[in-house]
């Protein structure tokens, strides 16, 4: 089976546990592909958490869960160094950041000083506990879930966090024949217990190669670099994206044209991604009357195709 065809069979497993939702599944795949960290966020109950399980499954990874709470410290995360008698040493007892996937559940409802903890794991890939840095698994992925800021208990995530994430997605409720797929269906826990990896660590890093490869024509970086202009003309966000916002874009494209069995990137590419990729990371004048994706799908609108 080549590549295409493991994708492909990796889509179709996630859509039978995720169901009605096939866009924001493929955009869940590509942002793994393109070797980023995945924020999911919505009102609790629509398959944040299953559509994480679910993913990890696929993928082949070892991974942990932590669910974040107001009480949770920096050191429930990273590990902990205890004495032992027998061997008259600290040793260190790692926490569950250790792992090839963490999904932080909720992770909106911790203080900031732990949603802080994240950053040096999610953008070095390594953690300093006690004053030593140790390394991360590889690859490591952080996919976090969070509810709407206007729920009780949650903490907003900083600016510099919500950067460190390549994507934000949202489920959004189900039609109504999805709907009735989930209630009149299996339990969707059971099926993502019972789910096989479709891939394996190693074909994930080929995969991830893959992406780094596919062809950017000029014309294609031309567009790019004309959308993240017009994110700082000052006519559609207060501030614009920043040069490591643009990386990720031309990133998540070409994870998305390696989904769609590409070699190279299309402007359809980065128009598919670009909401998911710069929305959160940016915040609409104050005379726009929408929302940060109804905001970028409007610049999209006015910025020329090359």
């Amino acid at each position: 089976m080549d590549a295409q065809q493991k994708l492909k069979t990796l889509l179709d497993q996630l859509n039978t546990v995720i169901v009605g939702k096939p866009a924001q599944v493929s955009d869940c795949v590509a942002c793994l592909l393109a070797g980023g960290h995945l924020l999911i966020e919505d009102v609790p109950g629509v398959g944040k958490t299953t559509l994480a399980h679910a993913l990890s499954r696929s993928f082949g990874l070892h991974f942990s869960r932590v669910q974040f709470t107001a009480d949770l410290m920096p050191s429930d995360l990273s590990g902990v160094s205890v004495y032992e008698r027998g061997k008259e040493a600290f040793v260190f007892h790692p926490g569950p950041i250790f792992a090839q996937v963490l999904l932080a559940d909720e992770i909106n409802r911790a203080s900031p000083k732990t949603q802080s903890a994240l950053l040096e794991a999610m953008e070095e890939r390594q953690v300093t506990v006690e004053g030593e840095t140790r390394a991360l698994p590889v690859p490591f992925f952080v996919i976090a879930t969070q509810n709407p800021h206007d729920q009780l208990g949650t903490f907003a995530l900083p600016e510099s966090q919500l950067d460190r994430f390549l994507m934000r997605i949202s489920l959004g409720y189900p039609d109504r024949a999805a709907e009735r797929e989930l209630l009149l269906g299996a339990d969707r826990r059971g099926m993502v217990d019972a789910m096989r990896g479709t891939l394996t660590p190693v074909e994930l890093q080929l995969l991830q190669q893959k992406v780094l490869q596919v062809h950017v024509a000029a014309p294609l970086l031309n567009y790019v670099q004309d959308l993240v202009a017009a994110t700082r003309s000052g006519r559609w966000f207060l501030q614009g994206l920043s040069p490591r916002a643009g990386i990720a874009v031309v990133r998540a494209a070409k994870a998305q044209a390696l989904l769609s069995g590409r070699d190279y990137v299309a402007p359809d590419d980065v128009q598919a991604i670009l909401p998911q990729t710069v929305a959160h990371r940016m915040i609409p004048t104050g005379d726009a009357g929408r929302g940060p994706i109804e905001q970028v799908l409007a610049m999209l609108e006015a910025v020329p195709l090359p």
